[in-house]
C-alpha cells in the first residue's frame, strides 16, 4: 500500500550553536499543528523543556508567536497554547511573467493580505529592481508590521555563464543584484519551484513530504520537494521538464511541452481571439463555451504530458503529482481527466491514498504566493542537512 507519508520529523538540537536552527523547529512545529503547548512542543522537537520555554519566550517577545488560550485537560493549571501571530511579519511575493507581474502580500499564517496583478512592459533585472522597491515603498506605506522579506518567482532556465553587461544570469547573481538594489533580503526562485513552495505551505501539498508540481507559466515546468524541501539543482535549473522532448499517446513523432502543451502554444492556437495577456475569466469563458480550439489543445496537452507523468514517477517516486498555474481550475480538472489511461509506471498500484495527478489548490496567483513563501520557509522550516551536520559534528 501506498501511504501519503507526513513530514520528516525535524529535530531540535540542544547546543547553543544550534539555537536558530532550534527556533526554526519551533516555528516548523507551531505552524503544523498549533496551537500547541509547550510540552508538546517540546516533545514534536525532542528538545528540553527548558529549551523550548526560552525559545517560545523569545519568539512570542518578538511578535512571531502569541498565546492562543489555554487547554484543559484533568487538573491543575491548564498550559497555554501558542499559535503562529499573523501580524507578527508579512513578506512580499512577485511572479514576474513575459507581460505582467502578480504580486501578493502574506502575512505570517500564510493568509494573503493584498493581490494585485500588474502588466510589464519590460522584466530587465533593473525594471524588476524597480518594481521591487515600489512594492516595498507601497508595503511600508501600508503596513505597520516587519517585512520579513520579499521573493520574487522567474521562469528559468538561470544560465551558467558569466555574466554580461545585461545584467545577472545565474540564480546567486540574481539574489545579489536584488537585493543589493533594494536594500532588503531579496529570494529568487524558479517560477515551478516556487509554486510548489506555494502549494507546499498553503494549498495541496501541505501534508506531503515527497510530490512534484507540474506548473504552467510562462512555459511547463517542475517543481520538486523531496523530504520536505525543495529540489533546486546545481544552477537552480531544476525540474525543466518543458525542454524534454516525449512521443506523444499515439506514438507519432516526438515533441515537447514548451511547444506542444504550454499557454504560450494556447495563444498561438488562438490567435487573436482574447486580450494581450492570459486572463483566467477569458480561458474559462473560451473553455465553457465549447470553443473547439480550447479543446483541440487539451486533448494535445494531454497526449504529450500524460507520458510525462509517467517518466517524472519513474525517475523521482512522488507521492503524487500536482498539477497549477495559469489555468482556471476547471480547466486543469479536465486536463487531468484527459490523461487517463496513465502509462503504467511505479506509481501504478492499486491501492494509494494519493491519486497519481491532482489539481493544486492556490490558483492563479500560485507562483506569487510561492515567492512569498521564500522567506517564510527560510524563517520557519529547518534545513534536513543542517540538522544532519549537527548530528555528525556530535559524533565527533
Amino acid at each position: 500500500m501506498r501511504s501519503v507519508t507526513s513530514d520528516p520529523v525535524t529535530l531540535g538540537k540542544n547546543p547553543e550553536r544550534s539555537r536558530e536552527h532550534n527556533r526554526r523547529v519551533v516555528l516548523d512545529v507551531v505552524r503544523r499543528i498549533g496551537p500547541v503547548g509547550r510540552m508538546e512542543i517540546a516533545r514534536q522537537a525532542h528538545l528540553t523543556t527548558q529549551a523550548i520555554a526560552n525559545i517560545v519566550e523569545e519568539l512570542t517577545t518578538e511578535g512571531l508567536l502569541m498565546p492562543a488560550g489555554r487547554l484543559r485537560i484533568g487538573r491543575g493549571q491548564p498550559p497555554i497554547q501558542f499559535a503562529v501571530n499573523p501580524d507578527g511579519a508579512m513578506t512580499i511575493g512577485i511572479e514576474v511573467g513575459a507581460d505582467h507581474a502578480k504580486i501578493v502580500v502574506v502575512d505570517l499564517a500564510g493568509k494573503a493580505r493584498a493581490k494585485r496583478f500588474k502588466p510589464v512592459e519590460r522584466t530587465d533585472p533593473s525594471d524588476i529592481a524597480e518594481l521591487l522597491n515600489d512594492e516595498i515603498a507601497d508595503f511600508r506605506r501600508t503596513y505597520s508590521t516587519r517585512l520579513l522579506g520579499a521573493g520574487v518567482a522567474k521562469a528559468g532556465p538561470f544560465m551558467t555563464e558569466e555574466s554580461s553587461a545585461a545584467g545577472p544570469t545565474t540564480l546567486p547573481e540574481w539574489v545579489a543584484y536584488l537585493s543589493e538594489a533594494c536594500g532588503e533580503s531579496i529570494a529568487v526562485e524558479n517560477d515551478a519551484t516556487a509554486a510548489a513552495m506555494g502549494e507546499r505551505l498553503f494549498g495541496a501539498a501541505s501534508s506531503l513530504s515527497n510530490f512534484c508540481m507540474i506548473y504552467f507559466g510562462v512555459g511547463v515546468g517542475l517543481g520538486i520537494f523531496n523530504e520536505g524541501w525543495p529540489i533546486r539543482g546545481a544552477a537552480g535549473n531544476s525540474g525543466e521538464i518543458g525542454r524534454i522532448p516525449v512521443r506523444p499517446r499515439d506514438g507519432c513523432g516526438f515533441g515537447d511541452l514548451d511547444s506542444q502543451a504550454s499557454i504560450y502554444t494556447l495563444r498561438q492556437l488562438l490567435g487573436d481571439a482574447g486580450p494581450g495577456v492570459v486572463d483566467f475569466a477569458w480561458l474559462e469563458e473560451l473553455y465553457r463555451t465549447g470553443n473547439p480550439l480550447m479543446a483541440s489543445w487539451l486533448d494535445r496537452s494531454a497526449s504529450y504530458l500524460s507520458p510525462m507523468v509517467a517518466m517524472v514517477e519513474n525517475i523521482l517516486d512522488p507521492e503524487t503529482i500536482i498539477l497549477g498555474g495559469m489555468l482556471p481550475d476547471v480547466m486543469a480538472d479536465d486536463l487531468i481527466e484527459r490523461l487517463s489511461p496513465l502509462p503504467a509506471s511505479v506509481a501504478s498500484q492499486r491501492l494509494r491514498s494519493a491519486p497519481r495527478v491532482m489539481r493544486g489548490q492556490t490558483g492563479y496567483y500560485t507562483a506569487a504566493l510561492g515567492a512569498a513563501a521564500l522567506p517564510l520557509y527560510s524563517a520557519m522550516t529547518p534545513r534536513l542537512e543542517t540538522l544532519s551536520r549537527h548530528m555528525m559534528e556530535d559524533q565527533i
